[in-house]
């Protein structure tokens, strides 16, 4: 949950997740990495469903973006108004448990009810405007249908959080990861090092910026769950962060002097750091006059 950053259980014993998109708005690659991460880390399989393909008249280009989005994953295209890709998509279902996920409006209901061949699940009309849904399944329904097939019916997510670690978010992007055994340095960071093959291909067009900076910006927010869920090596994370703090008040800190000699521990040299005299004779900004308790 991106408002709270605490883990929000949408379904269990998954055997495939199906990411809907519709269509009828631009197919985002982030939100479609963002969930195939989580797919692979509960240990299911991502299936990328596109919606809505009578609307289009070419779905080869969402298509390929889809595929680069998900590699690995399969990739649907259907039309639950004229049946198109529907037959294909309900054999390859048989005998499973499958999840549906995606924003409002995405076509989720509308395609259980195609896979279904009856009404069981409530829809509603997009937006003209946006073409976004009005949340019109607002709690998660699990349906039977022929085949040995189970469909959860989830509602609409405007965002979506990531709960899990960075060795699943490299697995969820095996393009960027294979890349990175080219590069010369085994801890390379992908950003200015010499010789990396990762910046390389970002160079020449083999790989795309914004997927490398989609996986960097999971990373971070993998690592940041990874804190969260073990306590201490949050407490760790935040000593070694209260120390780099420490360190960097007392270099910003500068040099003070003084002509004055303070009373008692002997003569005050002209130029000290007051870090360097003893507590009980420590110097306020050190301006000659010894502070004591």
């Amino acid at each position: 949950d991106p408002s709270t950053g605490n883990e929000q259980l949408i379904a269990a014993n998954i055997d495939i997740v199906g990411i809907v998109c519709g269509l009828d708005r631009p197919i985002r690659p982030g939100r479609i990495e963002r969930f195939v991460t989580m797919t692979w880390d509960a240990g299911s399989v991502p299936l990328v469903v596109l919606t809505k393909r009578d609307l289009v008249d070419d779905t080869s280009e969402s298509e390929d973006l889809a595929t680069s989005s998900a590699p690995g994953a399969d990739i649907a295209c259907v039309s639950s108004l004229t049946g198109s890709g529907i037959e294909d998509l309900r054999s390859s279902l048989s005998g499973r448990t499958v999840a549906f996920v995606g924003e409002s409006g995405a076509g989720k209901s509308a395609l259980v009810n195609a896979l279904a061949g009856r009404d069981i699940a409530s829809t509603g009309d997009v937006r003209s405007g946006d073409h976004k849904g009005r949340h019109t399944t607002t709690a998660r329904q699990l349906h039977s249908l022929p085949g040995r097939c189970s469909i959860i019916d989830t509602p609409g997510l405007r965002e979506v959080g990531i709960w899990t670690d960075t060795d699943t978010v490299d697995r969820s992007f095996p393009d960027i990861t294979e890349l990175a055994e080219g590069c010369r340095f085994g801890d390379c960071t992908h950003r200015s090092e010499p010789g990396c093959a990762v910046r390389q291909s970002v160079d020449d067009g083999t790989l795309s910026a914004k997927r490398l900076d989609n996986w960097e910006q999971l990373r971070r927010e993998a690592a940041s769950a990874e804190l969260r869920a073990d306590t201490h090596a949050r407490r760790q994370a935040e000593r070694r962060f209260g120390k780099i703090v420490r360190q960097a008040q007392q270099t910003k800190r500068p040099l003070h002097q003084s002509n004055r000699s303070p009373s008692g521990d002997g003569q005050h040299r002209e130029s000290c750091d007051w870090r360097s005299h003893r507590p009980e004779s420590r110097t306020s900004l050190c301006r000659g006059t010894a502070v004591r308790p």
